[in-house]
């Protein structure tokens, strides 16, 4: 009898009802006692913070002030003495003073205030546990249960809750014993209720297993290992359907089932790859926020601006990390202000980004946070920073001459022309100044032309030794008029380069000027020539003044002086090293300078050779 498959079937099926009866049984008493200790854990908490929010007692900083006739222990205890707790709890309020922890009001189920046990040390008093006791003077809520000292077999919970004052330092404990003996009665009738049932679950196993048919076992072991590796997340599974009834239903609903997760999976991992791939590749930092402070999402960029570590985000808060930056950008900034949305500025090092942010909120309607987008504006911020000082140096620049021009214009209107001598020299000035406005505006436009590419170039084959020599004849007199040596040394057999003559003349000749312009009289100006790593480098070194090295930096920028008083007396337009700079950089070349003030200054003009 027991060698048919359907005997077979009933005694595993017997035993796997009787496994799973006695399984569920442990984990319902399991459930039911952890249910039970979690309800009186919160029964217990909440008796705490109701004696904590009544009692402006335990609100102070110190229970042991003594303010007059107001002494806050005398307080607690009024307090305490009025509370009801259930039968089997006992409370004790324990104030953590220099000396020792002292006990300053008990009161037990019964509604009796132990008065015998008011100033004496917790340590002492051997129904408080100084594990739990030491725990929660630390500042950390503790909860054990130990036998009872009247009965071994009854366990006794045990809760420590430490209450801080303003700075987080524990003032006291509220410290609560709850007898358990009611719980251990109520599981033993659930034990036993759950041995009748599983007696009764074990015959009706028995006798619905005739009942079944051995055709079953098979699809349902095939439903159980296919389930199995869609637990694993192999989600390719068809069960075969071998008939119409129940199990063939089940096993169709089953590969229903699998095509749906399967589809539906793939669209949540197509959305989230999706997301991530957006969050992790866009040119802004993205910093998501929840309302506790915690932050929950960065993506790369956010982290890179921010110099954040990927243990940042997990161990420091958001407003630990932006306080540092000195922003109005803090969570609890934005919580004061009440506007959960807006743009601020934030300086990092050197770089400035505009930070936008707007809060998310929870189906409630609730604010769940903050999301912030960080966009790097500094170039943006230096751009117009440049616009604004050019217009204010060509404004000051063509602001001069046209006041000269003005004051003398009127002075020879208002009889200046009578004196002849007097009107030649104030017509000498207003030309000069004319051509000084007229040099501004042909630099200007050739600037111009060099930004918007309209530029006509005319590119030939260019000899550098030709080049330099003609630059050096032309310069030659204007060094000689300041007493001043100019030597030029090329290398033999230098090679040719591609080249716009006129505007590389242009270049060689606005750096010789500016190096007989800013060397002392009787000094000394070399002109170097030599080819280096496939580059033609030109240099041109003086014994002048000198740059400082803070201004070496911005020495191509458009009107920027050293000197400003200096270079105007020597003449100039401030556009000449810009002018020679595009010029150069079109010819695929670079300008570099090296200075020491007072000493001297060296510039090398790098063209490639092509």
């Amino acid at each position: 009898m027991f060698k048919s498959i359907r005997w077979k079937f009933i005694i595993i099926y017997f035993l796997l009802v009787f496994i799973a009866m006695v399984i569920v049984g442990v984990f319902i008493v399991q459930k039911f006692e952890e249910s039970y200790e979690n309800q009186i854990i919160k029964n217990i908490e909440t008796v705490i913070e109701n004696i904590i929010d009544v009692s402006s007692g335990i609100e102070e900083d110190d229970w042991g002030i003594v303010d007059g006739e107001r002494i806050v222990k005398e307080e607690i205890r009024g307090t305490v003495s009025k509370w009801r707790l259930p039968y089997s709890e006992s409370l004790y309020i324990i104030y953590n003073s220099d000396i020792k922890p002292e006990i300053i009001a008990s009161v037990t189920g019964n509604e009796y205030l132990n008065k015998n046990l008011i100033g004496k040390s917790a340590y002492e008093y051997k129904t408080l546990k100084g594990e739990v006791l030491n725990e929660a003077l630390k500042g950390r809520e503790t909860i054990k249960n130990y036998p009872s000292d009247d009965d071994e077999n009854v366990m006794v919970m045990h809760l420590a809750y430490p209450v801080e004052n303003e700075v987080g330092k524990v003032k006291g404990v509220m410290y609560v014993t709850s007898n358990l003996s009611n719980m251990y009665n109520l599981l033993g009738e659930a034990k036993e209720i759950i041995t009748k049932a599983t007696v009764l679950a074990l015959l009706i196993t028995v006798i619905l297993g005739f009942l079944i048919a051995s055709s079953i076992t098979g699809p349902i072991k095939d439903v159980t290992v296919k389930a199995a590796s869609m637990a694993k997340g192999d989600f390719n599974q068809v069960v075969e359907v071998k008939s119409n009834d129940e199990i063939g239903q089940l096993a169709g609903m089953f590969n229903y089932l699998t095509l749906k997760l399967k589809t539906t999976m793939s669209e949540v991992y197509r959305e989230k790859s999706k997301l991530d791939t957006i969050f992790t590749h866009m040119a802004d930092g993205v910093i998501a926020v929840n309302i506790h402070g915690d932050i929950i999402h960065a993506n790369p960029i956010a982290m890179k601006m921010l110099n954040l570590s990927k243990e940042d985000l997990e161990n420091r808060k958001y407003d630990e990390i932006f306080e540092r930056f000195n922003t109005k950008l803090t969570l609890e900034q934005i919580k004061n202000s009440n506007r959960w949305k807006g743009i601020h500025f934030v300086e990092i090092d050197t770089s400035i980004y505009r930070a936008k942010y707007a809060s998310f909120r929870h189906k409630n309607n609730e604010i769940g946070g903050l999301i912030i987008v960080f966009q790097d504006v500094t170039e943006q911020q230096k751009l117009e920073n440049m616009r604004k000082e050019f217009v204010a140096n060509v404004s000051h620049e063509l602001k001069t001459p046209l006041t000269t021009i003005k004051s003398y214009t009127e002075t020879l209107l208002d009889g200046g022309l009578g004196e002849t001598e007097l009107a030649s020299q104030f017509l000498k000035v207003i030309d000069s100044e004319c051509d000084r406005m007229a040099r501004i505006v042909r630099d200007l436009l050739q600037l111009s032309n060099l930004d918007y590419k309209q530029t006509k170039w005319n590119k030939g084959s260019l000899s550098i030794e030709e080049l330099l020599k003609g630059a050096y004849f032309k310069m030659k007199i204007s060094a000689e008029e300041k007493q001043q040596r100019l030597n030029l040394e090329i290398e033999e057999n230098i090679q040719n380069i591609t080249g716009d003559k006129d505007r590389l003349e242009q270049v060689i000749l606005n750096i010789i000027s500016n190096a007989i312009k800013y060397t002392p009289n009787e000094g000394k100006i070399n002109i170097l020539s030599f080819t280096k790593n496939g580059n033609v480098i030109i240099t041109v070194k003086d014994t002048g003044f000198g740059i400082p090295e803070e201004d070496i930096e911005r020495i191509f920028e458009r009107f920027y002086r050293v000197d400003k008083a200096r270079s105007r007396a020597l003449g100039g337009t401030g556009l000449g090293l810009s002018i020679a700079k595009q010029i150069v950089e079109y010819h695929g070349g670079d300008i570099k300078i090296r200075s020491k003030y007072n000493v001297g200054t060296e510039v090398d003009i790098v063209l490639p050779i092509k």
